[in-house]
């Protein structure tokens, strides 16, 4: 992806390189690299790989992708479930939320239950619409790395992480509401 921004040590910083690929939908052929699937397919994908595993063959190209990729990722549309990932979070490296609109805010609830709820400790990557604005709040919500869209300058993306220098409620990031942490 284009305009990746990392946090480093809390530090926005742009990504030199990005090893992921997104796949909205499974093409015909499979590309190389780290794939994020939709969270519909990788489930499918988890559930023909145990029944290969059981010795029910199926054969197909989704569960021959689990197999060769230990690690995937998985994208999550907005009206996703995140309870779906409870058991399997150690079997994921990336989750990335789509944001189709910069007015759809479900993403950031999304991001909140999965760092706050269920622990999810690894790349929490916001993806779709993501905008300048909308960064320094993707943050509070546990956002740590940001597809911003293509048509925008990412210099200027990252200005947008330092939007708010303090908060009064609780985030992702800071647990203690302000009057706390006098």
């Amino acid at each position: 992806m284009k305009n990746l921004i990392r946090l480093h040590e809390g530090v926005a910083q742009l990504a030199p390189e990005d090893s992921w690929e997104l796949l909205r939908e499974m093409p015909e052929e499979l590309p190389e690299g780290n794939l994020i699937l939709p969270l519909e397919t990788w489930l499918t994908c988890r559930s023909e790989l145990a029944r290969e595993q059981l010795g029910v063959a199926s054969g197909s190209r989704a569960s021959s992708l689990l197999q060769e990729r230990k690690a995937p990722g998985v994208w999550l549309a907005p009206d996703a479930d995140v309870e779906v990932l409870r058991e399997h979070l150690h079997e994921l490296s990336l989750i990335a939320i789509d944001f189709p609109s910069f007015r759809d805010g479900r993403g950031y609830s999304l991001a909140y239950l999965l760092r706050q709820r269920l622990g999810w400790r690894g790349e929490l990557r916001a993806v779709g619409d993501v905008l300048r604005d909308q960064l320094a709040h993707m943050r509070q919500c546990g956002f740590d790395s940001f597809a911003v869209r293509e048509d925008k300058p990412v210099e200027d993306a990252i200005k947008g992480l330092a939007g708010l220098s303090v908060l009064y409620g609780r985030s992702a990031i800071e647990p203690r509401p302000l009057f706390r942490r006098r």
